[in-house]
């Protein structure tokens, strides 16, 4: 196997390593701010992607009129579960809040068949062509958008939470939940806010990559998998790592994928990562019960 084969391999995966990136700062968000692991995160996205091309394909609107009905329709969405989160699960644990989202990702998977159908859908690539070559191996437009995006939105959201207003409260609900409601601070439409912008972010993501990706709504949902992955690198509180973690795993799998002898296990990475990761986290207490 050559370099040059590996290299293009680790520059292939990029682009599912932004996209796993983003979806892994989307679950970091809400983890941090309304205590849930949302399940449903890819799934929300899915669908919003799934109307989008509904919207152009059957009522003939034009894409980027779809794509902007497609992103409310994923904000909508994820606003709604956030909710019901938020009104009858607002004093409920994080396990209990997390398997919640369990039901609306299987949900979404269901009403997807029902409307769309089982097959994969036509999505118009928003981006295409070559951006420019690395060693003779060239990088899509699609890669260099989604590890940006990646950056971009992890950025933005700890410039937002260190240095506004809106910020400063989301921290004060996450951490002193209790006693920012007593001193005023509106949790449920908070919530419910950061419910909305992670659906749509997820809803914006999954439209730019779904093109080049197995775009089937299953595989799309299951993108929860190789993003939670990444996440736990982070601990579910770190921005940094979260997106580290993506990269990291999208570029491990594209470089497997070229190695015939075990592209196989490529669709194991993910698990092995998390239960890696689990292991690392649990070692002082294995550590302690040993001695």
């Amino acid at each position: 196997m050559s370099g040059g084969a590996l290299l293009q391999g680790a520059l292939a995966g990029l682009a599912a390593g932004g996209l796993y990136a983003v979806l892994a700062v989307t679950l970091t968000l809400m983890s941090r701010l309304v205590r849930v692991v949302n399940f449903a995160q890819a799934a929300t996205g899915m669908f919003a992607a799934f109307s989008a091309v509904w919207f152009a394909s059957e009522l003939g609107l034009p894409t980027w009129l779809a794509t902007i009905i497609g992103v409310l329709v994923g904000a909508l969405l994820s606003g709604i579960i956030g909710w019901i989160a938020a009104t009858w699960l607002a004093e409920a644990t994080v396990t209990l809040r997390s398997a919640m989202t369990v039901a609306p990702l299987l949900l979404l998977i269901s009403l997807s068949f029902i409307i769309f159908g089982n097959k994969p859908q036509p999505f118009a690539p928003v981006l295409s062509g070559p951006a420019f070559k690395v060693a003779g191996v060239v990088v899509s437009w699609v890669t260099v958008v989604m590890v940006v995006l990646a950056i971009l939105v992890a950025v933005a959201c700890s410039l937002l939470l260190r240095r506004t207003t809106i910020g400063t409260k989301l921290r004060a609900l996450s951490e002193r939940p209790t006693t920012a409601e007593l001193i005023g601070i509106a949790a449920k439409p908070l919530s419910i806010g950061v419910w909305a912008v992670t659906g749509a972010i997820s809803a914006i993501t999954i439209m730019v990559i779904a093109p080049s990706q197995s775009n089937d709504a299953i595989s799309l949902s299951m993108l929860i998998i190789p993003a939670s992955a990444a996440a736990l690198l982070g601990g579910f509180k770190r921005l940094d790592l979260a997106v580290v973690g993506g990269l990291a795993l999208g570029m491990i799998t594209g470089i497997v994928a070229q190695i015939p002898d075990v592209s196989f296990i490529r669709n194991f990475i993910p698990f092995f990562f998390i239960v890696i990761l689990l292991l690392w986290s649990q070692r002082k207490e294995v550590w302690d019960a040993a001695r």
